[in-house]
């Protein structure tokens, strides 16, 4: 039988004219949509508004005595003393004498939405507890804007909010900003342009979720590393098939994309710096492990959410760039959250660079960040440190912000940024403080001494 044994010059022209056919017959190149669900947010009906004379914490680190803070077309458009010449005709001017003024409050952990209120099982929409990686799940796919809470929330100046999915699973799923607007649908909520967020958690509660009970790892601390780990390894292999992808289809030829995997597109982007990290870890040393684990698979480990011991390892934190969103005085309930003290926060916000937040994890406790923050001060300062009002105010507006990655839009009151303020009856760290008054985006969303802007659920229409 004779055997055919093609020339080398057979070879070549073939791959040259396969080379071309490819370019001529590309199949159309498949790509991901990686905002699906976008937002729909629309500023609710505003004015023009001059705010003035108030003591003003810009979020910034200043405090400005009888001052002014005007908002036009949804921006903060000037602050300080005596800006009335620089009203348009038709705004509107609100006396905030012997008042208060802050940025819109940002809570960075909140359930609402996903946990709403009435607690009830048919409402528990915030855990998959069905493995231990569900990066595929989204929180704004569960979230109830008629949620009461959010209204409850809003009247405590609360503007803007992450809902993150809960702690249940090593990783869990995409936490989703909100502005805290009235609205019949997530999408009108939406924080336009903010990244979305990845829920992490270490420690206890993954151990505790799966393990003996389920027969399923992570049974231990170690296993816990290994799910990460195993999870970013084979992420990385589908980013570098999707860039192999992408790049030989740039090139001309025809190649099959890789299958689409919802996990591994969410974890894809985080490699990619496009979703941000939000780590539940209590420990120093699984903190400063996950730290590590950002670095093997390079990306940044973001936010740690809970940080008991973050006062054990302030220095690394500000150095790598982490924020750390704490509670004033909530520990003990386990034993991972056993080793804290009341000076947590100021010790980690003491350190140079360093990134501070008070954050709530409670549908009650977001109508009062401004007295956790106070209580913060108040333990600190009894044990030498000297915190003011216009440094802790970042805590819950500049730095819970910048861990959203929403610092170039709102999170303070400078020139140019969303004109998300409150207005408080009194200094906002007094025990009888309370909201006066509440704008997003230079709209009036919650006014005390008018029912027209006092927002009701439709699930509280008809409640008695």
């Amino acid at each position: 039988m004779s055997k055919f044994a093609p020339s080398l010059t057979v070879i070549a022209i073939s791959v040259a004219l396969l080379g071309c056919n490819q370019t001529q017959q590309q199949d159309p190149q498949v790509t991901i949509n990686k905002n699906p669900y976008p937002s729909t947010y629309q500023a609710l009906p505003r004015n023009s508004t001059l705010l003035t004379n108030a003591t003003v914490l810009t979020g910034t680190g200043e405090k400005l005595e009888q001052a002014d803070v005007l908002m036009i077309d949804g921006k903060i458009k000037a602050l300080g003393a005596q800006l009335a010449g620089e009203l348009i005709a038709g705004a509107t001017v609100v006396d905030a004498t012997d008042m208060w003024i802050t940025p819109g409050i940002i809570d960075v952990h909140s359930h609402l939405g996903v946990y709403p209120s009435p607690g009830a099982d048919a409402h528990n929409d915030g855990n998959e507890v069905t493995n231990p990686n569900t990066a595929e799940v989204w929180a704004e796919h569960s979230v109830w804007p008629q949620d009461p809470a959010f209204n409850r929330a809003r009247e405590g100046g609360v503007t803007t909010l992450q809902i993150l999915p809960g702690s249940a699973n090593l990783i869990g799923g995409r936490g989703v900003t909100l502005k805290n607007t009235p609205a019949t649908t997530m999408q009108a909520m939406k924080f336009p342009d903010a990244p979305y967020g990845l829920k992490m958690a270490c420690g206890e509660n993954p151990k505790g979720a799966y393990g003996r009970g389920q027969k399923v790892a992570p049974m231990t601390r170690m296993g816990n590393m290994a799910g990460y780990r195993q999870a970013f390894i084979e992420a990385t292999e589908y980013k570098r098939a999707w860039d192999k992808y992408e790049s030989d289809y740039a090139a001309g030829l025809n190649p099959q994309a890789p299958e689409r995997d919802l996990t591994k597109d969410t974890l894809k982007s985080v490699l990619e710096g496009e979703i941000l990290i939000h780590n539940h870890c209590y420990k120093a040393e699984e903190m400063a492990m996950m730290v590590d684990l950002g670095k093997e698979f390079n990306y940044h480990s973001g936010t740690f959410h809970h940080a008991i011991e973050g006062y054990k390892i302030a220095d690394l934190l500000a150095e790598n760039g982490n924020c750390a969103a704490m509670w004033p005085d909530w520990w003990g309930f386990k034993m991972e959250a056993n080793d804290m003290i009341v000076e947590n926060v100021a010790m980690v916000d003491a350190v140079k660079n360093s990134c501070a937040v008070v954050h709530s994890d409670s549908s009650s406790t977001i109508q009062r960040l401004n007295q956790e923050t106070a209580k913060i001060m108040y333990s600190a300062n009894q044990h030498g440190f000297e915190l003011t009002e216009e440094h802790v105010i970042s805590w819950i507006t500049s730095n819970a912000a910048k861990s959203l990655g929403i610092a170039d839009k709102t999170g303070s009151l400078e020139v140019g940024k969303n004109a998300d303020v409150v207005i408080w009856n009194s200094n906002p760290f007094s025990v009888y403080a309370q909201v006066n008054k509440v704008f997003i985006d230079g709209a009036k969303v919650f006014d005390r001494q008018d029912d027209a802007y006092r927002a009701k659920s439709d699930f509280m229409l008809g409640q008695q």
